[in-house]
């Protein structure tokens, strides 16, 4: 171990002294030569998505001196940009979320920035809303998403409410690492800056103005539905529980029953330990509520309410859906019941990432709409509205979607909002019932009018500072000059590290190879996790399924 390693677990061992929990785990690792590298060996990285890590002691961990330091960091980057600034706070039901909230309201707050912060915990939507409505220079929203309970992070939000993007990242990146862990982040009494007014509760109105604005993405004017259809909903242990049961409850959707077992937050994620909604495993609770009430439809968001996963019942069997097929679904139907009712914009938008299934193209080129494409993440998105809104053409946009499961509809939020994604798709599903079509039905419709394509998802694990390391050996070896992956040939290969199409510098390749098959390969920004995606095209899903088989085997050898 590195002696500037050990000096630093030392420091930390004589001054984090605050958090009892910190102090216990300090003194647990004194032996352990290995786990306190892991903790030491850097600091906790800051980028597009703020900061996210495991909760623990060290510089390498989520804890109340990194959310002190990232906060300073973001502070002075604040107070050199504005000159009469204020911050938007919202926080989920994660394991110290509230304190982090707290801890790092305490550092705005002493540094003249004015702190609104809800007063119990929220969806990431609501912070993206608060943001934009009470006019503040930035926003944080404490949160690791759908990660495992170990984590926890936050993520920060621009002026225009959307998660901030590659320049304003670096920049406050470079304020944070002017700052000393313990000497330099400026903090006061959470409660006495409550007193005074330098900390202030967001008010139920904007609350209740955000319920209000998602009721205004309905499609439905004046078409009948069946609102009796039977809804299970899962808030899995998060935030959604509230803003959901309200907007569905007060659109009259009449038969909606809460997964028991998930109602409550808990950040331990006590029946979902790793609560995705993307996952089969987080909603088995849920498939089983369906079985038992024959239910028609389940809904889960995940912790912080920015994505949402549904399953559906064909036949007496419940099947998720993926990421992908609501997405485009969702896109169709937008599209549809615009063109229907006249409320098509002039020139209309519609934004995916680069990983997200590109039947979306297909299926805009048939109604006449517009795709942009942009870089894995939902900020990215969030900035194309930004870019439209600057041009007088807000209202151009009309979707936006991501293969990980986020949706938006409107520009009134600048990031994924499950409000409003499990809002359009229990409209979609009703709609669609009220005309004995089933969602699987108007899916395979869709196929059968743009082509069958298929979307896949792997991921691969790297632990630790050996892993670091085997993840770049593995983005290098990608850049390489091999001629085919398998039986495929590789067409075109698209380094996104050069900048392509405009887009940030990010270190993602795109392979085009032979048969229909495109492979899309980059680390996580949020988890040591090394992301494949494939996507294919082909004249059947079962084809598709065995071009799939054929090629992942390879990729899992060369990525052991």
């Amino acid at each position: 171990m590195k002696n500037d390693i050990l000096n630093e677990y030392k420091r930390w061992c004589s001054l984090a002294r605050e958090d009892q929990d910190l102090v216990n785990e300090l003194k647990q690792i004194e032996n352990n030569e290995e786990l306190i590298e892991d903790a030491f060996y850097r600091n906790l990285e800051f980028g597009t998505g703020g900061l996210r890590g495991v909760i623990g002691a060290g510089t390498n961990r989520m804890n109340i001196y990194m959310v002190r330091k990232a906060s300073q960091g973001l502070a002075n980057y604040i107070n050199k940009k504005y000159s009469n600034p204020s911050i938007a706070i919202s926080y989920d039901s994660r394991i110290k979320s509230t304190l982090f909230a707290h801890i790092a309201a305490e550092v705005f707050a002493e540094n003249g920035i004015k702190s609104f912060i809800y007063k119990e915990l929220m969806p990431t939507p609501c912070l993206s809303y608060a943001v934009r409505e009470l006019h503040c220079s930035a926003g944080i929203m404490v949160t690791a998403s759908h990660n495992p309970s170990k984590y926890n992070g936050y993520k920060v939000y621009g002026e225009d409410g959307c998660q901030i993007t590659t320049n304003a990242a670096k920049e406050i990146l470079d304020e944070i690492n002017k700052l000393d862990v313990f000497n330099n982040p400026i903090h006061g009494d959470y409660e006495s800056l409550l007193k005074v007014g330098k900390i202030e509760i967001i008010s139920d109105e904007i609350y209740t103005r955000f319920i209000e604005r998602v009721k205004q993405e309905s499609l439905l004017k004046d078409e009948p539905i069946d609102k009796s259809v039977r809804i299970i909903y899962s808030p899995l242990h998060g935030t959604g529980l509230k803003p959901i049961t309200r907007i569905l409850k007060e659109c009259g959707y009449s038969d909606v029953i809460v997964v028991k077992e998930q109602e409550e937050p808990d950040g331990n994620f006590t029946t979902c330990p790793y609560p995705n909604p993307e996952i089969k495993e987080a909603l088995s609770v849920g498939i089983e509520y369906m079985k038992k009430y024959d239910a028609d439809l389940l809904v889960a968001t995940d912790p912080d309410c920015d994505r949402v996963g549904i399953a559906i019942k064909n036949s007496g069997e419940c099947i998720l859906l993926s990421g992908n097929q609501v997405g485009i679904l969702l896109l169709d139907y937008v599209c549809m019941m615009r063109q229907k009712h006249h409320t098509m914009p002039l020139n209309p938008v519609v934004v995916k990432t680069i990983v997200t299934t590109d039947m979306a193209f297909e299926i805009a080129k048939y109604y006449g709409v517009e795709v942009k494409e942009v870089l894995t993440g939902f900020k990215f998105i969030g900035e194309q509205i930004l870019y439209l809104e600057q041009q007088g053409r807000e209202n151009s946009y009309i979707f936006g979607f991501e293969e990980s499961y986020g949706y938006l509809s409107g520009g009134y939020v600048r990031d994924k909002d499950a409000v409003d994604g499990t809002f359009l798709i229990v409209e979609m599903f009703a709609y669609y019932k009220n005309q004995g079509i089933s969602l699987l039905e108007k899916l395979e419709e869709l196929y059968k009018k743009h082509g069958y394509y298929s979307n896949y998802l792997n991921s691969y694990e790297f632990e630790g500072l050996k892993g670091f390391n085997r993840m770049q050996e593995i983005m290098d070896m990608f850049r390489g000059d091999a001629p085919s992956i398998g039986q495929y040939q590789i067409l075109e290969k698209i380094d996104y590290q050069l900048g392509i199409n405009n887009l940030p510098k990010s270190n993602v390749i795109k392979l085009l190879l032979s048969e229909g098959v495109t492979l899309v390969i980059r680390p996580s920004g949020t988890e040591p996790k090394i992301k494949v995606y494939v996507s294919i095209k082909g004249n059947s899903i079962e084809e598709n399924n065995a071009k799939y088989q054929s090629l992942i085997k390879v990729i899992n050898e060369v990525l052991k």
